[in-house]
């Protein structure tokens, strides 16, 4: 790697405080869970948060067929349930993107699909552009890709920023999540540099996890992304979204995350394009709570 290269890194990375203490993080959050949550718990919010979910199908069972009756089911929620939200996006491999694409009836509901050799991110970057590429002609209007976590833990800051910003190139217009696999990383100072050479390097999102490792998303992970955000739109004045990811189990859940964006990054983030939920069970259990009996829809 040439030097100069890695210090223009590490020279952004020095614009940030980096220096976090885990405790005093897990400390804060828990007093935002404590203290604030709870005000947040409102039918008005559910419904909110409903309209942030990035209705998700990454299962090594999909098919065209459940994918199209996922999507059918996507249609025909406005005709049932015409006072209510729709989701925020469809979120499948690029494999599924026309059929989704091609069947989605609903406007304001995006297309995005996992890219760049998902999970893992251990491809060629020319597989990744290949693959990232065909998902757009096919449909996707969003792409999610995973940070290349090996690279990043290893201080091969050039490689994960230069993936970043040629995966960014081939999206264009299109929103671009970066993953940070945040279970992966070993503590909230490598959360937040992962979380600054993603935005550094184009990300329009950053996104917590792939909900293929464990931990996924966690308060504690989110506290320090937001943080990042907020930096990083002081010094830019550039607003980059926010998505947890993977084990978001109950309408408690999403109503931390929903609670942590407000407390550290405003109402400016309280809207479904710089705040979304990517889950594949959130659906029928906010659901089942603003309708007040039990609902399996989707």
């Amino acid at each position: 790697m040439i030097e100069n290269e890695q210090n223009k890194y590490e020279q952004a990375l020095s614009l940030y405080n980096t220096s976090l203490n885990d405790e005093a993080i897990s400390a804060k959050v828990e007093q935002i869970i404590r203290d604030k949550v709870a005000e947040n718990n409102t039918p008005e919010v559910k419904k909110f948060l409903l309209s942030c979910v990035e209705l998700t199908s990454l299962k090594t069972t999909d098919s065209e067929e459940s994918i199209l009756r996922l999507t059918e089911c996507v249609n025909q929620f406005d005709e049932d349930y015409p006072a209510l939200p729709h989701v925020a996006t469809i979120c499948v491999y690029p494999c599924y993107a026309s059929i989704v694409s091609q069947s989605l009836e609903v406007e304001g509901v995006e297309v995005a699909c996992v890219s760049g050799n998902f999970p893992s991110s251990q491809a060629l970057l020319e597989v990744k552009t290949i693959e990232t590429a065909l998902a757009i002609k096919d449909g996707a209007t969003e792409i999610d890709m995973v940070m290349s976590v090996g690279k990043f833990l290893n201080g091969d800051y050039e490689s994960v920023c230069d993936e970043i910003s040629e995966i960014k190139a081939v999206c264009g217009e299109h929103a671009l999540k970066v993953i940070l696999e945040t279970g992966l990383l070993p503590s909230a100072s490598a959360i937040k540099k992962a979380s600054i050479l993603a935005m550094y390097s184009g990300a329009d999102y950053i996104k917590t996890s792939t909900g293929k490792e464990s931990p996924a998303a966690t308060p504690q992970a989110a506290y320090v992304m937001c943080q990042a955000i907020k930096e990083y739109y002081d010094k830019t004045g550039i607003r980059i979204g926010f998505k947890p990811a993977g084990g978001l189990n109950t309408v408690f859940d999403a109503l931390v995350y929903y609670t942590i964006v407000k407390e550290v990054l405003g109402t400016e983030w309280l809207n479904n394009q710089l705040f979304r939920l990517g889950t594949s069970r959130l659906c029928n259990l906010l659901l089942s709570d603003i309708l007040g009996t039990e609902t399996r829809y989707f």
